[in-house]
Formats: structure tokens, C-alpha cells, sequence
């Protein structure tokens, strides 16, 4: 009683409903912070599901980073961190989400918004044809989600499992068709049988490009990277005074369509693939396009209206990229000028080509026009 009498005395009784207010909101404010660094017993908590609910609900950070549409360059290998050595750390990580690359429209949406599912379609092949190009072109769809980087699931990581792969996949809505491209796929023995285990529904595209231009640009890009690399001519050569080929060279190899090709009927029919010209991608990017939205059984969105021709690069280019308002061209990986290479080494190859080519006509019913 004392105490009051004095408190009363002492202060006026406006400056002590003032303290008094303050007093409150300093515990109110203490008692907030002593609850979100998760101390608070009274307080209720939100309830934690069990499993991989519950690792889910405990990384949100990491899954704020999926809402994210990634919009790149288009370098050849697009890797989709960086460098080349950045992107495959990424996708040896226990986190392979962290690998997502957007699909369509490059809008944010909602973490709950569709599934993720083993791809439908795949671009299988070939190395330097064109499927980068190809791949980025088809991502003007809206119904087409496709992973930027390379998996390379079916040739490197098989051992991961598919619940790994999946987990490296955009998610889709209902009608959305999931994609990706590896074009290793097509020279790998093992590649045709994993993907059959996987569904043998699976749709296959082939981007092919004349063997002899392929592997002039399958080599200046490696001499970009390795400029201390023997010459074209001495590695296209078992025995240069015979003409002897040197079909041990991957980038001669590759070349080889009808025989990688002959692998991947034994497990699916010629129905299920298509054969893209890598000529005519550059051509008339827009008829391409209309014959793989079709066999992908998609309406025909993406059209000449999509496309513009570069003639200091001199290929098509988008006028507008994927997730951008701006016109885009593939990086600057492409369209290297390529080393002089000798008219009799050219000549040579296209002789050991020809008879490769002609079968490679005959298995897939069209003519590249190859041999003109």
C-alpha cells in the first residue's frame, strides 16, 4: 500500500499507464522471439508429418529454390550451373532437384502444381546435329517441360536408379508432356534396353546431320578445348596412304547411323522415333518443329512466327527465349568457324560414309539428301 501511495506520488498517472504499456510490449516482444527460435513449449506447434513429409516440411529453403524458373543462356553443353564440371557435381549430389530447369512460360508457380514423372520423350541423339538447338526450340511450348543440363542417366548414372532420374524432372500439369536430351544415348549399347525397362511408350528423336560436316564440328570443338590435339586428317586415318578409316575415333564413329540405329530397333519400332534433319532445323526451323509437335501429339504452337534468321551467326534464333520478352540466339558455342581441312580427307569420308548412309535411308524410310 506503502509502495502505491508512493508510486502514485511520485509519477504522474499518464507517465505511468505509459511505462506500464511499454513494460508490456517489451515481455510481448520477448516472448515472440523465445517462440520463433522454436523454445517455446506453450505455444502450438504446427504439426510435423513423419517420413519424407517431414524431411520436406524441415528444408523449406530447399524447396523455395525449386519455385524458381531458371532462364539461361543457350551454351552447347547449357550446363545449367556453370561450367561443365559445376554441372555434373550438381547432378551427383544426394540433392538432384537442385538440377531442375524450368519448362514452360518461366512463371512462378506454386511448389503443389503438378508431378514429376519419368520423361515421355527423349532426345536420344546425335552429338554437334542439333539438339541442343532443338531442345530449346521446343521449350516455346507451353506442354513440353523439359531438364536443361544433360542427365546422362541412361549412359553414366544408371546405378542411381529411376527415382533419382525422376527427381531430376520439371514438374507438369495434366496434358504436359516431360522431356530430355542426352545425345550419347544414341551410341550407347546399353542405353535402348534401359530405356525399354523404363517404358517402352517412351518416344525417341533422332536429330542426324550429315556424318562428314558432324564430325568436322564433333573435332573443332574438342580442338577448342584442347588446342594441343593432332590434326583432323591424322585422326580420321588408321593408314593415310591407303585410305584406311580409323573407325575406333568416336567422332567418325558416331557417324555410323544405320548401325546404332539397327541397336534401338531391336527394342522399339520405327513408329515410336523421328528423325530430325539437322540441315533443315536450320533451313526451316519452323516445318522441323511441326513435325515433332506432331509425333509428340502436340498442337502446333510453336511456328514460323517463333523464329528469325541470324546471318552473322547464320542460323535461326528465337525472338523470344523461353522466360524472356527478348530476342535470343544459341550461345556462343555455336557456329565456330571450323579448321581447313584438306578437299581428298573430306572426299575420302564421304566415300566411307555412303554406303552407311544409303542403309541409314533405307531402315528409316527418308533421304537426308547427304550425298548431293
Amino acid at each position: 500500500m506503502a509502495f502505491s501511495r508512493l508510486w502514485s506520488d511520485t509519477l504522474p498517472r499518464s507517465v505511468s499507464k505509459k511505462f506500464v504499456a511499454m513494460l508490456c510490449t517489451l515481455f510481448t516482444l520477448l516472448y515472440f522471439m523465445h517462440c520463433l527460435t522454436d523454445r517455446c513449449s506453450t505455444a502450438p506447434a504446427p504439426e510435423r508429418a513423419s517420413g519424407q513429409a517431414a524431411q520436406d516440411w524441415r528444408a523449406p529453403r530447399n524447396k523455395m529454390l525449386l519455385q524458381k524458373w531458371i532462364a539461361t543462356g543457350f551454351a552447347d553443353d547449357a550446363p545449367l550451373f556453370g561450367g561443365e564440371s559445376e554441372q555434373r557435381s550438381h547432378l551427383s549430389s544426394s540433392n538432384p532437384t537442385s538440377a531442375v530447369w524450368s519448362g514452360s512460360a518461366g512463371k512462378l508457380s506454386p511448389l503443389s502444381d503438378g508431378t514429376k514423372k519419368l520423361p515421355q520423350a527423349i532426345i536420344i541423339g546425335v552429338k554437334k546435329g542439333g539438339t541442343r538447338a532443338l531442345l530449346e526450340f521446343l521449350r516455346v511450348h507451353p506442354d513440353i517441360r523439359a531438364v536443361g543440363a544433360e542427365p546422362h542417366f541412361f549412359d553414366r548414372h544408371y546405378d542411381r536408379g529411376l527415382d533419382w532420374y525422376r527427381e531430376l524432372m520439371p514438374r507438369t500439369l495434366e496434358g504436359q508432356i516431360t522431356m530430355e536430351k542426352t545425345p550419347s544415348y544414341f551410341v550407347t549399347r546399353e542405353a535402348p534396353a534401359r530405356i525399354y525397362a523404363m517404358s517402352r511408350d517412351t518416344k525417341l528423336i533422332v536429330v542426324v546431320r550429315d556424318p562428314v560436316t558432324r564430325a568436322v564440328s564433333d573435332y573443332t570443338q574438342t580442338l577448342s578445348k584442347k588446342p594441343d590435339i593432332p590434326t583432323f586428317e591424322s585422326l580420321t586415318f588408321r593408314n593415310r596412304s591407303v585410305g584406311l578409316i580409323d573407325t575406333s575415333w568416336s567422332a567418325v564413329q558416331i557417324g555410323i547411323y544405320a548401325k546404332h540405329l539397327d541397336n534401338w530397333l531391336r527394342f522399339f519400332p520405327l513408329r515410336q522415333m523421328l528423325f530430325v534433319s539437322g540441315e533443315r532445323l536450320i533451313s526451316d526451323p519452323a516445318g522441323e518443329l511441326a513435325r515433332v509437335q506432331d509425333f509428340l501429339g502436340l498442337k502446333r504452337i510453336v511456328t514460323d512466327k517463333h523464329f528469325y534468321f541470324n546471318q552473322t551467326k547464320g542460323f535461326p534464333c528465337l525472338k523470344k527465349a523461353e522466360g524472356s520478352s527478348k530476342p535470343h540466339c544459341l550461345g556462343k558455342t555455336k557456329g565456330r568457324t571450323h579448321p581447313g581441312i584438306q578437299p581428298q580427307v573430306l572426299q575420302r569420308l564421304r566415300q566411307f560414309y555412303r554406303p552407311f548412309n544409303m542403309k541409314f535411308y533405307q531402315m528409316t524410310g527418308h533421304n537426308f539428301g547427304w550425298e548431293a
